[in-house]
């Protein structure tokens, strides 16, 4: 395993330094954005489906009231 020292960093200008940082800010913003639109995506599905579900308990025991079910 290689470790960079101190003198590779020194190395570096700043202008390197900043480039380098804004990479790591953007990666880890899509990251974070990616992880937020999953959550959501799956908050969106498990709401579809409860609604579903309850949907189809309703017309389940409407079907039976009016006698389509017996």
């Amino acid at each position: 395993m290689t470790t960079m020292s101190d003198s590779n960093f020194a190395s570096l200008t700043d202008d390197q330094i900043e480039r380098i940082a804004e990479r790591a800010a953007e990666k880890a913003v899509a990251k974070l954005t990616d992880h937020v639109y999953r959550e959501v995506g799956r908050g969106v599905v498990q709401r579809f489906v409860w609604i579903v579900g309850a949907l189809a308990v309703g017309l389940f025991i409407w079907a039976k009231s009016q006698g389509f079910i017996k």
